[in-house]
């Protein structure tokens, strides 16, 4: 591993331009800084963090995403839950802005304090998470699934409760079924949508593409998929959302319109928190426990940090489907009276139900 002396050597500057360069300060000629930074990372070189504050995660995101949307929000929670139980500090970092040219992540991190990472990407910045898994760094990805053994991860699996829910719509009597997701689809979503695709399958009916609507994941979003939806000649009975904004979104425009859930439309959503309880009628919705994802991906972190031979973690949370009151019979069936082939499942105690899919 390189020192600051080997650095000044190579650089043929003084160990003072060095030490200042690596601490980011504004004297040193931009040029020079990154001189300086690119032989400390092709030496190795890490600040030594002895004699700063060592009780500290970063929470780790990349500008592809927000931490104000309510899942990282929720996410970030349940982190804050977990260190401060370990008497740990949450430093949040933004990758791609903090991130100085040259500079290994280790480097980075290190230079921020931190002794592990949890980390929030998203599909277009997988290769980050790989880069830090490769260079040993302790950390943990929350949301994205990795084959590799070397990148931890801990995320929910919603494929199962999807196709569950759509099940559930078509025991209702509905045969068109609209989904509608991000439209910058992660694994999460794709997950949802391989449900929806397996449910439809099942019951031998095509996917049809007009019904199937990707918007950005915002209230604004779910209104223009309901716009979307009722200017189509041959409108569907229901529809799946996968993201919880477009969801609520959804249903805040239908009243405006005057639509009536679940009469005019059944809807299903998805929810992180409890955003399916925001809104009348209460969403039927495919959940899953974003803070529960934030809180164990900061309490395995902290074990490893203070006990290095932790073995990797590939965890999957599951999901459930709970049924509220934003579904009901389709009107075709309500109008002639038949029954669908299946009979919906039915509640228990606590709206969550069970069913013959595993």
């Amino acid at each position: 591993m390189g020192s600051v002396r080997q650095i000044a050597k190579v650089t043929g500057v003084s160990i003072t331009t060095v030490s200042r360069a690596l601490n980011n300060d504004p004297s040193v000629h931009p040029r020079t800084r990154e001189q300086i930074l690119a032989v400390a990372n092709r030496t190795g070189y890490a600040p030594n963090i002895g004699r700063r504050v060592t009780t500290q995660i970063g929470f780790a995101y990349t500008q592809e995403m927000t931490i104000s949307h309510p899942y990282d929000a929720a996410v970030l929670e349940g982190v804050v839950r977990g260190l401060d139980e370990c008497h740990y500090d949450l430093v949040v970092l933004n990758m791609q802005r903090d991130k100085r040219p040259g500079e290994s992540f280790t480097q980075f991190f290190m230079r921020r304090g931190v002794r592990g990472v949890v980390i929030r990407t998203m599909a277009a910045t997988r290769h980050v998470c790989e880069a830090i898994a490769e260079e040993g760094f302790p950390h943990v990805v929350v949301s994205e699934r990795f084959d590799s053994p070397n990148v931890n991860c801990i995320d929910c699996d919603s494929r199962p409760d999807s196709q569950r829910a759509v099940e559930y719509l078509l025991a209702l009597g509905h045969r068109r079924i609209a989904f509608a997701m991000h439209n910058i689809p992660d694994r999460d979503h794709l997950d949802r949508f391989d449900g929806y695709q397996q449910a439809l399958a099942n019951h031998g009916l095509p996917i049809e593409q007009e019904l199937i609507f990707r918007q950005p994941f915002t209230l604004s979003g779910g209104a223009t998929v309901i716009e979307m939806l009722f200017s189509l000649p041959n409108r569907p009975t229901a529809v799946f959302f996968a993201d919880p904004l477009l969801g609520v979104g959804a249903v805040k425009k239908a009243h405006a319109l005057g639509i009536n859930i679940p009469e005019d439309l059944s809807i299903i959503g998805f929810d992180d928190t409890d955003m399916r309880f925001a809104v009348h009628p209460t969403l039927t919705a495919v959940c899953q426990d974003a803070r529960c994802l934030g809180y164990e991906a900061a309490m395995w972190l902290t074990r490893v940090v203070a006990e290095p031979t932790q073995r990797g973690i590939h965890r999957t949370i599951p999901t459930f489907f709970e049924i509220n009151d934003s579904t009901g019979a389709s009107r075709g069936r309500q109008d002639d009276g038949h029954a669908a082939t299946d009979s919906p499942p039915r509640r228990n105690g606590s709206g969550r139900v069970r069913s013959g899919l595993k």
